[in-house]
């Protein structure tokens, strides 16, 4: 990676304020090719927290996420196949997020922020009567799209709004959970602060995003599929997730730096990003079926080639995501 000297950013800082900045490299939209635009990954002189620098506006922005950003099963046998591998990977997060709530005997509303087709929220549900009474489920998306998916594909209640302004009411949340949605906000703070001020008094917040100090990102650099250019503007570390949900009032509880979904898919888009089976899908590759499947048994045999390097790096407290739980300061 490059390291040129400090230079001055074109948008502060959202951790710390300041504008000094060493420019890292640059780098393009590698999977879904969006754009030929070249960004730049900035990391900021005082705080050393990683940003999109200049970051794009609003409107720029919206044209870098393909109609269909999120996965709804369509109705052939490969598309049900993919349904249950994507089960089989989002057990863990059901897992992780099933024990915080246990452990704070709260009940309510589980509201899952960037919530996309709304398997998640559809998995839990399906749990929920036998392993965690008293609780309800909904989905937030800020694609209408999405939303609406959820609601007919996945049969859980979702509406369309961002967390900065929710139509929930305060303290109504036994948890709040935010998968890969952090690093795509100008202002993650804000949404943290939304979190609590909808949790109840021990309920729990559980994100996860990429994390910039991975093994992955220190061997390849601009072809790690976590900094998700130009969709991600923020990446961070560990230090620096713990430290913006302590100035937001959280106590960090827990972390996990595997995701079985993540973690292995990630490494295997970052060497072959023109295998990735949702890549290909929003881009409209043209494939025969058999093409398809074939494309779909090297990306597989890919994942599982990847599986034991990303168990390695995250038994090293280094993994390529970031999963943590906390609740709000005592």
């Amino acid at each position: 990676m490059n390291t040129e000297p400090a230079d001055v950013a074109a948008d502060p800082c959202p951790a710390c304020g300041a504008h000094e900045v060493r420019i890292l490299f640059s780098a393009t939209d590698r999977l879904y090719r969006t754009t030929t635009k070249v960004f730049r990954i900035a990391e900021c002189g005082t705080c050393r927290l990683m940003r999109l620098d200049p970051q794009p506006a609003p409107l720029e922005l919206r044209d870098y996420y393909p109609p269909g950003y999120w996965f709804i099963p369509e109705g052939n046998a490969a598309a049900r196949l993919e349904q249950r591998y994507r089960r089989f990977v989002l057990r863990d997060h059901l897992h992780f997020v099933e024990r915080a709530i246990k452990e704070s005997k709260q009940s309510g509303l589980v509201l899952d922020v960037g919530c996309g087709g709304g398997l998640f929220l559809q998995m839990l549900a399906e749990r929920s009567p036998q392993h965690l009474k008293g609780l309800r489920v909904a989905g937030l998306d800020f694609s209408l799209d999405a939303a609406n998916a959820a609601w007919t594909r996945a049969g859980v209640p979702a509406v369309c709004a961002t967390l900065s302004r929710p139509p929930f009411a305060a303290g109504s949340c036994a948890a709040v959970t935010m998968f890969h949605v952090l690093e795509h906000l100008y202002d993650p703070a804000s949404y943290l602060d939304a979190a609590h001020h909808l949790l109840a008094p021990d309920g729990r917040l559980i994100i996860q995003v990429p994390n910039a100090a991975c093994w992955q990102f220190l061997l390849l650099g601009e072809r790690w599929n976590g900094i998700d250019v130009p969709r991600h503007l923020i990446d961070f570390r560990l230090s620096d997730i713990d430290s913006l949900l302590q100035n937001c009032g959280f106590e960090v509880l827990r972390h996990k730096h595997f995701s079985l979904r993540d973690n292995p898919a990630g490494l295997a888009s970052s060497l072959a990003p023109s295998l990735d089976p949702m890549a290909r899908r929003l881009r409209h590759i043209e494939e025969t079926p058999r093409e398809r499947l074939s494309k779909d048994l090297m990306y597989l045999a890919l994942v599982a080639a990847s599986l034991p390097f990303t168990l390695l790096e995250a038994a090293c407290r280094a993994g390529s995501t970031i999963m943590v739980e906390a609740r709000k300061k005592k």
